[in-house]
């Protein structure tokens, strides 16, 4: 299978008020943001991509925020800024290629790579809602697919690879985390910048970013692990305890009752604002040959 070379120009962008356009850019969805990574990089593809042609390790925080600039210019950018988004991501991922630890060649423009790294970022504001918020209905869930299934396509993923309803994403989802998904160096840089992340500024004095820093890898770890599969967190040897189990809850009872005083317009104001300032400035996507599911 080989993946479109082109973004489909004639698929729209998510329409501005819509399910993805509500959901996806919710402040609770940014707390899954390092699951998120998690997963991607447990695929073998996109493990070995970011290993070769990431500079992670150097610089999480400047992924972090070029892949925010990224992927908010394709929700919330507008038609156009999203169709270029597309074109730009395929030209990055065109010649990112080698072989694995294993000795498998890999591609990051493979449909199986390509559209796992969309399925993470479909899949993660659905689990926010369910546990930092009342959750999604029926209906809204399939809406809320069916434009995120278009950002798909925008990005030059082909429909036949894009299950055709919610139903079917989730046994595709599913089998991706039972059956694909495996330890690699890429899982153990993730954790490891989790458990002592780096300072977001070099300005920050190191005695004041550090208390912060522990604060932040204990829920960080919290959600991220917390939110994986039993089978995966086994099988990527993360340990977790009923402690933890509470410890989450509490977190995610007392996000609850934040978000619930903030307007539901406002859950959303960092990201168009990112939106806004991505698509009015150059150079502000994710560099020259690095690969999405780096972020």
């Amino acid at each position: 299978m080989t993946s479109s070379r082109t973004p489909e120009v004639h698929v729209r962008a998510p329409r501005r008020g819509g399910y993805a356009w509500r959901y996806f850019g919710d402040m609770r969805s940014t707390l899954m943001a390092p699951q998120l990574l998690l997963l991607q990089v447990a695929h073998p593809t996109v493990g070995a991509g970011v290993h070769d042609h990431s500079n992670f390790r150097a610089d999480p925080w400047g992924r972090l925020w070029r892949t925010l600039l990224s992927l908010s210019t394709v929700i919330y950018g507008g038609q156009e800024a999203a169709t270029a988004e597309g074109r730009r991501l395929l030209e990055v991922h065109a010649d990112m290629k080698g072989l694995d630890s294993s000795g498998r060649r890999y591609h990051a423009l493979h449909p199986d790579a390509y559209h796992w790294v969309h399925a993470t970022l479909v899949r993660a504001p659905v689990q926010a809602q369910s546990l930092f918020g009342p959750g999604m209905t029926a209906q809204e869930r399939e809406l809320y697919y069916q434009e995120m299934r278009g950002v798909g396509r925008v990005w030059g993923i082909k429909p036949q690879h894009l299950p055709e309803d919610w139903d079917s994403f989730v046994e595709y989802y599913d089998d991706m985390v039972e059956n694909r998904l495996e330890l690699n160096s890429s899982v153990d840089d993730v954790m490891a910048e989790l458990s002592k992340p780096a300072k977001p500024f070099h300005w920050l004095p190191t005695m004041l970013w550090w208390p912060l820093a522990a604060l932040a890898a204990r829920y960080a770890r919290l959600v991220t692990v917390g939110t994986l599969p039993e089978g995966l967190r086994s099988r990527l040897e993360l340990s977790w305890s009923r402690s933890d189990e509470r410890a989450l809850d509490r977190f995610a009872g007392l996000v609850r009752i934040l978000a619930a005083l903030v307007p539901p317009p406002l859950r959303i104001v960092g990201s168009l604002a990112i939106a806004h300032w991505a698509t009015r400035k150059s150079g502000t996507g994710p560099k020259e040959h690095e690969p999405l599911g780096a972020a």
